[in-house]
């Protein structure tokens, strides 16, 4: 049953600033959260000395302040094989249009070795990926991963998935990066990428 709150129950808005902590688990030593009513600033270890109005806004300012953070979600990745070998798993349902082939489209990543290790990330340039999907500009477990196919349902923009690539539709007997005897990815790797679909270029 859903519960409507009458209006004369809300307090008049206490603005909340926005702010970007430094730190991930360090609050700020004075958060600017403005009572419209006097002006107040809030510091640490002051009371706070609000109306039960008021305080419903402070908290509500609380809970923006505080869920700005991104969710780290500790949930294991429960993998989907398709007959093609690649396995996937959807960590977020994306909620735009679907890419179709051999269109340009941008895409992050971090590209990891099956022992964890990683050896490229897309977010660590700062710039995702941008290539013509489904046209062999990738390796081929990328091309069905996004695309979809064979089993493997197609992703949407802003979404995210995991995919587990055998060698064959990765880098194969070869490897990648192979230099003085070493590899950067090693022949017959498995490999983990997590990819964001952004969406088309």
């Amino acid at each position: 049953m859903a519960t409507t709150l009458s209006s004369s129950l809300l307090a008049p808005p206490i603005k909340c600033s926005s702010y970007t902590s430094p730190s991930r688990h360090r609050l700020p030593q004075t958060i600017n959260l403005t009572n419209p009513i006097n002006n107040h600033m809030f510091k640490p270890n002051e009371p706070l000395n609000l109306t039960r109005r008021e305080a419903i806004g402070f908290g509500m300012c609380l809970t923006v302040f505080v869920s700005s953070e991104p969710a780290i979600s500790a949930a294991p990745c429960e993998f989907t094989m398709a007959d093609s070998g690649l396995s996937f798993c959807d960590k977020v349902v994306g909620y735009g249009s679907q890419p179709q082939k051999g269109q340009l489209i941008k895409a992050h990543y971090v590209g990891k070795l099956e022992s964890g290790k990683v050896f490229d990330s897309s977010y660590d340039r700062g710039k995702p990926l941008t290539f013509r999907i489904g046209v062999g500009e990738v390796i081929k477990g990328w091309d069905q991963g996004i695309l979809g196919g064979d089993g493997v349902p197609p992703m949407f923009a802003g979404g995210k998935r995991t995919l587990k690539l055998p060698p064959q539709l990765g880098y194969g007997m070869r490897g990648a990066g192979c230099k003085g005897g070493s590899c950067i990815i090693p022949p017959d790797s498995v490999l983990l990428f997590d990819v964001e679909f952004i969406g088309k270029a």
